[in-house]
């Protein structure tokens, strides 16, 4: 992600060129935001789960 923000930043990349980097990283952070939002629902079934065998 990072390199691919050096390179849309330095100034050095054909516009075209800048638009399709920039979509990747999009696509990039869509799937971290995805991966990250999908753990986030595990781990709160992990702790629900936990509080029930804790009830018991």
């Amino acid at each position: 992600m990072e390199a691919l923000i050096e390179k849309i930043e330095s100034g050095d990349l054909p516009l075209e060129t800048v638009f399709s980097k920039f979509e990747i990283a999009v696509q990039q952070i869509q799937q971290c935001e995805q991966f990250l939002s999908q753990g986030v629902k595990r781990m709160e079934l992990l702790i629900e789960t936990l509080e029930d065998d804790l009830d018991f």
